[in-house]
């Protein structure tokens, strides 16, 4: 059994946490492909993950535009559930807060993503968001954890 300090993960499925390391499994479509998030750590309760900062995701000001850190930790938010959470089950987000803490021009950005609760219908989950070694972001939300369907 995976623990973090206070939680226990029954549940941990390392076959999950390998596939989602995979260099691909983050960026297969959609916007975390467009972004390029790449899954660094994946382990039982926590996920590290990364985007590089591109001309294209500025604002005219030339800073990150804040929609880029806010999308990657609603991805990171939910995708940490998914090897310790039953197979079949998914993540949604139902809400996050973010701190904005520091611009960011260059450089790539590190979420790194600890669940701090779980119950078998939700979890709580904390982000720091880190670039060039300074804090840029800090996050917590909430993700509803919806079991699988029956087979019809």
């Amino acid at each position: 059994m995976a623990t973090l300090p206070g939680i226990e993960f029954a549940q941990f499925d390392p076959k999950t946490a390998q596939h989602m390391a995979r260099d691909d499994a983050a960026s297969t479509s959609g916007i975390t492909a467009y972004l390029g998030v790449r899954h660094a750590e994946v382990g039982a309760g926590i996920l590290r993950a990364e985007v590089d900062v591109r001309d294209e995701l500025l604002n005219p000001a030339g800073n990150l535009h804040g929609g880029v850190i806010a999308a990657l930790c609603d991805h990171v938010l939910g995708a940490v559930c998914y090897p310790v959470i039953a197979k079949g089950s998914w993540a949604a987000t139902t809400e996050f807060k973010l701190n904005y803490l520091a611009p960011v021009t260059t450089g790539t950005l590190t979420a790194t993503a600890q669940i701090e609760a779980l119950t078998k219908r939700t979890a709580v989950v904390r982000i720091d968001v880190v670039n060039e070694g300074r804090t840029v972001c800090l996050a917590q939300g909430t993700v509803l954890i919806m079991a699988p369907r029956p087979a019809a």
